[in-house]
This record gives structure tokens, sequence and C-alpha cells, in this order.
């Protein structure tokens, strides 16, 4: 029971005349007031979307309100989800040697900008083990090998059960998954790389972009999928780089771009923003 309820309405649906009045017609229903509301037709697939974000006036029960919309989202055939707004996500963040997007996350986590609870980081390295100490964050090493990666990768998913996890982010984590496991976390599990990938495959991907003097770099954030490096983007950017630049400083503009690339889509996905439409998303932003 929340004493001032604020929702996210995130939804889609084929494309039809009354969707907008028959949602807020909804919240107008429960004496709602709508604070933000913004809306998508994709004209290729005839998919609608909608994200509505509104306030009740006094404690509600969010499984009743749920229940109450299921008149308007049946009518419409509609794929929908309900959430708190202020409810945060827990959060298990894998990491490798490379641990620059974790710092960020953990002050983002500990300045209160990121709405989420960071439960737990694995890694299969030891060099963030202090870090994540001194923050009070359990961590467990699960370093892989050939033979050891499906033993492995069933205690991570026991991790994630057990801690009651919402949502992975692979902060640089630099082993591939097996297929079980990101289909058994489709649309939990967010990725950051290098947007000059699949280009520039395999390992030093900055040695290799500084080899064939590449004039932008940048990072790609997206959900995880079986099909390596190639689920539905939620944010991208770049950053020019010239010939004067080292190895070394295009590798640390490169980093730049991950850690706040990583971020936003993160904010994103925990503010409820991001609706997936086929193999693509729609990101309703703030910006």
């Amino acid at each position: 029971m929340n004493s001032c309820p604020d929702y996210v309405l995130l939804l889609s649906c084929p494309n039809a005349k009354g969707i907008v009045h028959a949602v807020t017609g909804f919240v107008l229903a429960l004496d709602g007031m709508v604070v933000d509301s913004m809306q998508y037709t994709d004209i290729p697939t005839g998919v609608f979307c909608m994200r509505v974000h509104f306030q009740l006036p006094g404690p509600a029960d969010i499984a009743d309100v749920r229940e109450r919309f299921r008149v308007v989202s049946d009518s419409f055939g509609m794929d929908w989800r309900l959430v708190d707004r202020e409810a945060r996500r827990r959060v298990l963040v894998m990491v490798s040697a490379h641990d620059h997007c974790l710092h960020d996350l953990l002050y983002r986590e500990q300045k209160g900008s990121l709405p989420m609870e960071i439960v737990g980081v694995v890694s299969n390295h030891r060099v963030s083990k202090k870090l994540v100490d001194d923050h009070n964050i359990s961590f467990d090493y699960l370093p892989i090998t050939p033979d050891n990666k499906a033993a492995q990768e069933k205690i991570l998913m026991r991790i994630i059960e057990r801690k009651r996890v919402d949502l992975v982010i692979l902060a640089r984590y630099m082993q591939v998954l097996s297929d079980e496991v990101c289909t058994r976390m489709s649309g939990r599990m967010i990725n950051i790389h290098q947007s000059f990938l699949p280009g520039f495959k395999g390992a030093k991907p900055y040695q290799q972009a500084y080899d064939r003097g590449v004039k932008l770099i940048g990072a790609t954030a997206h959900y995880v999928t079986p099909d390596l490096d190639e689920g539905p983007i939620i944010e991208q950017d770049v950053a020019r780089v010239s010939h004067g630049l080292t190895v070394d400083q295009v590798a640390e503009a490169g980093r730049d771009i991950e850690t706040r690339v990583l971020a936003r889509a993160l904010q994103y996905e925990l503010e409820h923003r991001v609706l997936l439409l086929g193999n693509r998303t729609v990101v309703f932003s703030r910006y």
C-alpha cells in the first residue's frame, strides 16, 4: 500500500482509434493525474506504443489497479506492464578485469541517481574484490575455463535466484554466456560494448581501431540475446578521435563513452522507458 501511489504504465498493441482516450480515461476514473505521457506509432508494423506516468491521490493496491486496467488492455489486445515508479530494482553486476563501468555504477547507486540496489557482483577476476567489499556488497569469484563454464553458469543462475535479481548488467564482462543463460535472462540482461564491434571483434578492439586509423569511436548498450552482440539496442554514443592520440588515449576516450552509455541505458530501463519492438527498441527518453 502506497500513501501516494506513483505509477508507470508501458504498453504496446495494434494501432487503433481511441487508445489514448481509453488509457487517460482509466486514470481519470481512478481520480488520478497524468504527470507525463509519451506515445509512438511504428508505421511499418502498425504497433502503437505508449508510456504514461501517473499519480493517484491516496492509498491504492497496485494489484487492484492492474486488475482494473485489464478491461482496457483486453479490449485493445495490449502487451503491458504497470509498475511502482518508486520501487528500486535488484541489480547484479558482472565484470571482468576492466572495472571502470563498475566504479561508475557503484557511485551512482551510492548517490541515489539510479533507482536500483546492487545486490551483488560476479566476476571471473579478483581485480574488483576490494572495491566491492568496500561498498559492503557481496562478491562472487567465478573463474571460467572451457572445462568448468557450464558448472559456473549453474552457480551464476543460483546466485540470481537466491538474490532475487531483477536485472543483470554486463559491465565489461568479457565472457560469452551460453544460449541457455541468455534465453532465461531475456529482457533482463544488459551489455555494454564498443560500437565499432562487430567490425573489430575479439581481443584489443581499441588497438585494432587505432591500427585502422578510425576517426570515430563509440559504445553500444543492448539487451543480451543468444546472438552475440546482436540484441536490441538501448543507447549509443560516439566521440571523435584524431591521428595524434596514442592507443592508450583512444582507449581512455572509449572507456568514458562506455561508462556514460551504460549509465544512460540503465537509467532508461530502471525508469521503465524502454519497450521491445522485435529486434528494436522504443526508448521514451526524457532528454
